[in-house]
């Protein structure tokens, strides 16, 4: 389907700027998303940018593109600039870095999605060689600023090389990940990786949701250099060190239940159950090399056996809800475990656990009746058998948890995926269909006579 005509009569405003823009409403194959927030001082060189990005495609690859500016309320006349330099203007009235993006998003006509600041510090003409990532078969495209170069005084100092450093390592580690920017505010991702990513993070932690999540789904990653300007901004930025920065390592652990959850619960049940074994050792030969364990090491083993427990279990929970959210895959050996956890085998464990400490206390209470309630030899028959009611109260109460969030399951490891849950006004998965598209086409704009 060809473009339309536009002539003198026509009532669409002709964009001004390096390139003109025939506007159809009609799928287009790369959409920029500039988030704003009172970016007037800054917004015409962002455009000129992205225009410019736009202009190389089309010329290297023939692909259509439009721009859009996200805008969360601004008050500075943001705009209405970016209309008269051509962009469309999708008004959001959610605030917050994601929210302002996803909304542009959701507004997109693309199938390549690039987003970038409005602020005038990237040039968006690095966002051609990810486009040309996605086609070659990358879902998302990071780009690097410690590989494309920071100018001087583009970046503070905390951020370069303790903050960014820092997160983006634990990202390596945590997601098994490779970039080297965790952070950088312009990349590129393919509608339908945007639509399998499922993001809800409304501030600046959207930025680490968008990696992690793809890294959770196995999707590709791809990273090009990029380039860091001092923006154009006559205002201090949005940014703010440390509450971002917080705001990403929280979202990051949050994703992790793995280091969160699983490691720690493997350390203090590994704590407890040696001094529980030295505790058994010392009572039935005495003392050995380690000495006598007293009674505070045990009731200290009790409690550490019950947190480290309970804290497998919250594993459980954020493993299942990730599952449930359709941002984690499952794992190598969810098919065999799904066969044998479900809630009645977790309140039969839990059942025996329970019943089997509650006999112990009884041998107690029995034993210490004989010698007419005086002081007892040991308390680790009465630490062991408290500490094992407690597991198995928790392991029947954390089956029927594990079975609600699975949908209200019993064989809740076995349940899929549910779909993703689409904010109200996104267009489904096949409101346009993919292919090439000759919505806009680009030409340099002639000067005036």
């Amino acid at each position: 389907m060809g473009t339309r005509a536009v002539t003198s009569h026509d009532h669409t405003r002709l964009p001004k700027g390096p390139c003109l823009a025939v506007i159809d409403p009609l799928p287009v194959d790369v959409s920029i998303v500039l988030p704003c927030l009172n970016e007037a001082e800054a917004l015409p060189t962002a455009i000129a940018s992205a225009q410019a990005a736009l202009v190389e495609l089309h010329r290297r690859a023939g692909l259509s593109g439009e721009i859009l500016v996200a805008d969360n309320g601004s008050t500075d006349g943001s705009r209405e600039i970016a209309a008269e330099l051509g962009a469309r203007v999708v008004n959001v009235a959610e605030r917050g870095y994601g929210a302002a993006l996803m909304g542009g998003f959701r507004a997109a006509r693309g199938r390549y999605l690039v987003m970038g600041d409005a602020d005038g510090s990237y040039d968006f003409r690095d966002a051609v060689a990810m486009v040309g990532a996605l086609r070659d078969g990358a879902d998302l495209c990071m780009g690097s600023r410690f590989r494309g170069g920071i100018a001087r005084g583009a970046m503070p100092w905390k951020n370069r090389y303790i903050g960014n450093p820092i997160l983006t390592g634990l990202l390596n580690v945590l997601f098994q990940t490779r970039v080297s920017d965790a952070h950088c505010g312009l990349r590129a991702l393919t509608k339908g990786c945007l639509k399998q990513l499922n993001l809800h993070g409304n501030g600046m932690e959207f930025a680490s949701e968008m990696v992690v999540k793809a890294a959770l789904k196995k999707l590709r990653i791809a990273e090009i250099p990029a380039t860091l300007s001092p923006d154009r901004r006559g205002r201090s930025p949005h940014l703010r060190p440390w509450r971002d920065g917080w705001r990403h390592l929280r979202f990051l652990l949050m994703l992790s239940p793995t280091w969160l959850f699983l490691l720690p619960a493997g350390i203090l049940m590994t704590g407890a159950l040696a001094i529980f074994g030295i505790a058994v050792v010392t009572t039935l030969l005495g003392d050995t090399a380690a000495g006598p364990v007293g009674s505070n090491w045990l009731i200290l083993a009790g409690a550490m056996l019950g947190l480290g427990h309970n804290a497998g279990l919250l594993a459980a929970v954020a493993y299942l809800f990730g599952r449930r959210e359709g941002y984690r895959l499952p794992g190598r050996h969810t098919a065999a475990l799904a066969r044998w956890i479900s809630l009645e085998s977790m309140l039969a464990l839990g059942a025996i656990s329970f019943l089997a400490g509650l006999v112990v206390l009884f041998a107690v209470l029995g034993y210490w009746s004989l010698n007419h309630f005086g002081p007892l030899d040991s308390v680790l028959p009465a630490v062991f058998g408290t500490s094992l009611m407690v597991l198995g109260a928790q392991t029947c109460l954390s089956g029927f948890l594990l079975s609600v969030i699975g949908g209200h399951e019993a064989a809740f490891l076995a349940t899929h995926g549910r779909p993703a849950r689409r904010t109200p006004g996104e267009l489904p998965a096949d409101a346009f269909p993919e292919g090439p598209h000759t919505a806009l086409t680009f030409q340099q704009q002639r000067p005036a006579a």
